[in-house]
């Protein structure tokens, strides 16, 4: 997001070299989070997610490698049973003391319906791009991240952004799920189509789905466009720019009163060489700025103006699946919200002023886009678009002011949690939200009466 000229980061404890003049010297790093032991006194090996929060020592490792074995393994193995994609979930959806179960063994297109792919779950999103493109074809949308697996993507409701585009699984026409029976089924609007409007987003509660069935549209070149101005600006503007743009979406910058814009609209322009992400170099100076100056808005607010606000505008021409998803090197834990589109600024508001009183040390921008509605049950997405509102955090830093400070801004504004994302949000409070919780939960007794599929959170997530 900012080009390399306008800012210098280097040495241990950080030079900050500001566009214009002045150089400071930014305080130290925070010394790494203590992780756990990577064998535990019964021998059992680690797992942990990507942000290192969660962890479990799972009893049976399981990585089937066919449908017909994974059906088997859930009938027979140590319970809970937990499917695990790439761990870029922040909740407690995958920790187990029974079975983890990985589908990086069942990959790959295993074939075409026209011009729907049927693609194995353990597909991770960054491999599914190129696959796609080689047959002229491409998924019409993807999160900001391609690392996880489909599976996982799924199974938490993730999305992009795009007013008339919906989340990934919007676009799945038929799935198999394998249940703790040993049963397979094949569900769509007319084939267990109860299962079907339950199992898309489902988080592993239900079985293992194995298949899905996309739909796919042509592979068009995307023209990405990023800059920087006024946050004001921006929020002024936004609804226009959804209205306008292919894909659009902002970050808001705590402690700066910028944004930053990125775009993406189909092109026929020829496509540019490939650049690299410049947007870790973007959060080390912001971060320097907190380091140095978070004993004073006024001053890191200026400082931010002067090293920020001249950055020059980005281009770029890609494939989608080259540009929708980039690189997120430097680790984070994340809250978002997904809010009714009326109140997503109202919100986002709220979520700054707070931060900008009371949590001087958070530097990451807040992530803001706009998803089309679905109707799987437990969707995010069902009934009507929504407006995601994510606060990230370092990974080294505290991220539990999160459920403090920033989820009752979410939940006054109307807000549904990304199931993937942090919330402490339970049963009780998760029925009131979606009208199709008591029908999810007919077809989630029915399929798993013992709750095999449930690890403690997601007992007390689902009310079992």
């Amino acid at each position: 997001m900012i080009s390399r000229r306008n800012a210098l980061l280097a040495g241990g404890a950080g030079v900050v070299a500001v566009a214009g003049g002045g150089v400071f010297l930014a305080t130290r790093e925070k010394p790494e989070p203590a992780a756990p032991a990577s064998v535990n006194a019964q021998g059992r090996m680690l797992w942990r997610n990507w942000s290192g929060i969660e962890s479990a020592y799972p009893a049976v490792r399981s990585a089937p490698t066919s449908e017909a074995e994974l059906a088997k393994v859930l009938k027979t193995t140590p319970v809970p049973i937990r499917p695990v994609g790439a761990g870029h979930s922040f909740t407690a959806l995958v920790p187990t003391s029974g079975t983890l179960m990985t589908l990086d063994q069942v990959a790959g297109i295993a074939r075409w319906e026209g011009d729907e792919a049927v693609v194995w779950t353990g597909t991770r999103l960054g491999a599914l791009g190129p696959a796609l493109a080689a047959k002229g074809r491409a998924m019409p949308n993807l999160p900001d991240i391609n690392k996880q697996s489909l599976g996982g993507a799924i199974g938490t409701g993730t999305h992009g952004t795009g007013t008339s585009l919906k989340a990934l699984h919007g676009d799945i026409t038929a799935l198999r799920l394998a249940t703790v029976s040993g049963e397979i089924l094949d569900c769509d609007a007319s084939r267990n189509a109860d299962v079907f409007n339950a199992a898309r987003v489902s988080m592993g509660a239900l079985g293992v789905i194995t298949q899905v069935r996309l739909k796919t549209s042509e592979n068009r070149r995307l023209h990405r466009h990023v800059w920087i101005e006024p946050l004001a600006d921006t929020i002024a503007q936004a609804e226009a720019r959804w209205a306008k743009h292919r894909n659009y979406e902002f970050y808001a910058v705590p402690f700066t009163d910028l944004a930053a814009n990125i775009t993406h609209d189909e092109t026929d322009l020829p496509a540019t060489a490939p650049t690299a992400s410049s947007d870790d170099v973007f959060l080390e100076a912001l971060k320097q700025l907190r380091n140095l100056l978070g004993f004073s808005t006024p001053l890191r607010k200026a400082a931010a103006k002067a090293l920020l606000g001249g950055t020059k505008p980005e281009e770029a021409v890609g494939e989608g699946w080259k540009l929708l998803s980039t690189e997120r090197p430097i680790r984070f834990n994340e809250m978002e919200f997904h809010l009714p589109p009326e109140t997503q600024m109202a919100a986002l508001k709220a979520v700054v002023a707070a931060l900008e009183t009371h949590r001087k040390d958070v530097f990451f921008p807040i992530e803001l886009r706009r998803i089309a509605a679905d109707d799987a049950w437990l969707s995010p997405f069902n009934g009507g678009p929504r407006g995601s509102v994510a606060v990230h955090c370092y990974y080294k830093d505290d991220y539990k002011f999160l459920f403090e400070l920033i989820q009752p801004i979410f939940l006054k504004h109307g807000g549904r949690p990304h199931w993937g994302k942090l919330h402490s949000l339970k049963a009780p409070q998760l029925a009131n939200l979606y009208p199709d919780w008591n029908a999810f939960q007919a077809v989630r007794r029915r399929l798993d009466p013992q709750g095999k599929m449930l690890n403690p959170y997601m007992r007390d997530l689902l009310g079992s």
